[in-house]
């Protein structure tokens, strides 16, 4: 395992925004000493049945960067959703920044492109990103550093980015009291998502941890900031020092139980094109596909 070098030190402001539709967190991250922020993991809203998008929620976080007067210099996304519609193209237009991704986007295109039949005019390069990160990359915010880890498992592309003493960890970690995200979508495995959270559980025990979702377990208030000392010591799926072949055997079993998400089909055409609907036809209309019995 990589022994990542963080600085606790730097406390950047984290403002979050939450989408009830989708149970996302999406975020406006700080550098604590300037004006430049990051946004991770936006939402574009959809609504399926009448098949409209808008930009409400986006809409949202625009207006509080404008208010606050920050300049967005990255726009990350942790992996490529498949319960909602990532926003950053929209938000890119309207305020800038780098749009960045881990490496292995091109693997999930190859995936999902072949599950859409997408041909072969839709590229599956990662070349819809500004910057595919690999383990150990950084990158600045203003005079902030930060870092990304690869951690998959959930799906082979994801990333747990980790600014100052914020780390934001995608669908890796949910909150102590909900434990871990399913790991049978293409290209997931119950044993790799456990070696990535315990990569982020070395991280420093005062590591502020951000979750990408949460669901009000048993009915309790939405939350979405913990720390690696709580999930260590609390998490149901990984705390208390459980072991791998514990986590594998729960996480397999669980997830033979669940259904697709919702969003899935739209989510997984739309992210995997770093946020852009599918090209229109010849009469300027876009439309997405269903697969039958594909996922």
């Amino acid at each position: 395992m990589n022994t990542y070098t963080t600085d606790t030190s730097v406390k950047p402001d984290v403002k979050a925004f939450f989408d009830p539709d989708t149970n996302t967190i999406s975020y406006v991250v700080k550098d604590p000493d300037s004006d430049a922020c990051a946004i991770v993991d936006s939402v574009m809203d959809i609504d399926y049945a009448a098949g409209r998008i808008s930009y409400r929620h986006a809409d949202e976080i625009i207006a509080y960067v404008q208010e606050q007067g920050l300049k967005v210099e990255w726009l990350i996304e942790t992996h490529v959703h498949a319960d909602h519609l990532s926003a950053a193209p929209y938000i890119q237009q309207k305020l800038g920044g780098k749009l960045g991704i881990g490496k292995n986007i091109t693997v999930v295109q190859d995936t999902f492109g072949k599950v859409f039949n997408e041909g072969t005019e839709f590229q599956r390069d990662g070349s819809q990103f500004d910057r595919l990160f690999d383990d150990g990359d950084t990158y600045k915010v203003g005079g902030m550093e930060c870092l990304a880890i690869h951690t998959p498992g959930h799906t082979p592309a994801c990333m747990t980015h980790v600014m100052g003493d914020a780390g934001f960890v995608g669908d890796t970690l949910f909150m102590p009291d909900g434990g871990s995200a399913r790991a049978d979508f293409p290209g997931g495995d119950a044993g790799e998502l456990y070696d990535s959270i315990q990569k982020v559980l070395s991280l420093p025990d005062e590591t502020r941890l951000f979750m990408c979702h949460d669901y009000g377990p048993n009915g309790r208030d939405i939350e979405w900031e913990t720390s690696v000392a709580d999930e260590k010591a609390l998490n149901i799926h990984v705390g208390e020092g459980k072991t791998k072949e514990e986590f594998v055997k729960f996480r397999t079993e669980r997830d033979a139980t669940l259904d697709m998400p919702r969003l899935i089909i739209p989510s997984l055409q739309v992210n995997m094109r770093g946020g852009e609907l599918p090209p229109a036809d010849a009469d300027g209309k876009r439309f997405l596909k269903v697969p039958v019995n594909a996922l």
